[in-house]
């Protein structure tokens, strides 16, 4: 079984869950050391320019970066899992602090999936992937809300199945939110595309789906 790798960044990240039993590589992004060490979690890697952190940690599993970079820290953690072979990952401390920043981890759930990998980007009670020429699957059981968008460009051969609103062979566009305010039926549920890039957001809780990636 393929290492998950977690990745924590610098915004407040809930409860942090790993999948037990599951190998595991655990990344932290500059501030997200902090939230490791709050919940006694040693990081296998430690990357960033540190700014935030405010000290540069030692170790030879420390790689510090310039400040006038053009990654984030969170895209530099990224692709030093994707180096490392790992292609699930979980990114906590990513939603909920700048909007910029908010939306650059959005797009790095694109950046993955376009890359054959999956990256699901946690929040409180919510969770965001994105998922380019192939589909996302939802167990019987989930409840509540969740939206289906383009990100760029246009989606063609979409499928919604087992949500309230269904659609088969469908386009989205990135200039019409119509895949808002869809929600679970409690059935078994999937979204793909076969052209182009969707980007889902649901309710689910960090347990859940980790519980889910072990399966």
């Amino acid at each position: 079984m393929d290492p998950i790798c977690y990745i924590v960044g610098a915004c407040p990240p809930g409860e942090l869950c790993l999948a037990p039993h599951c190998p595991a590589f655990v990344i932290a992004a500059d501030q997200g050391l902090r939230h490791l060490e709050a919940a006694g979690i040693s990081p296998d890697l430690i990357v960033g320019d540190f700014d935030s952190l405010g000290t540069v940690p030692a170790g030879e599993n420390v790689i510090r970066h310039p400040v006038e970079k053009d990654d984030t820290d969170m895209m530099l953690a990224i692709k030093a899992g994707l180096a490392r072979g790992c292609r699930t990952f979980v990114l906590y401390g990513g939603l909920g602090g700048r909007l910029d920043h908010t939306y650059a981890n959005l797009q790095a759930l694109t950046y993955l999936a376009r890359r054959g990998a999956v990256g699901y980007l946690m929040g409180p009670d919510s969770v965001a992937a994105a998922v380019a020429g192939g589909a996302l699957t939802f167990p019987a059981g989930l409840e509540g809300w969740i939206g289906v968008f383009c990100p760029d460009g246009e989606a063609r051969g979409v499928e919604i199945q087992g949500l309230y609103y269904s659609l088969r062979d469908g386009v989205l566009t990135s200039g019409f939110p119509l895949g808002a305010s869809n929600h679970f039926t409690g059935a078994a549920a999937s979204v793909s595309v076969r052209e182009g890039t969707l980007l889902a957001m649901w309710r689910e809780g960090a347990a859940s789906l980790v519980e889910r990636l072990r399966r």
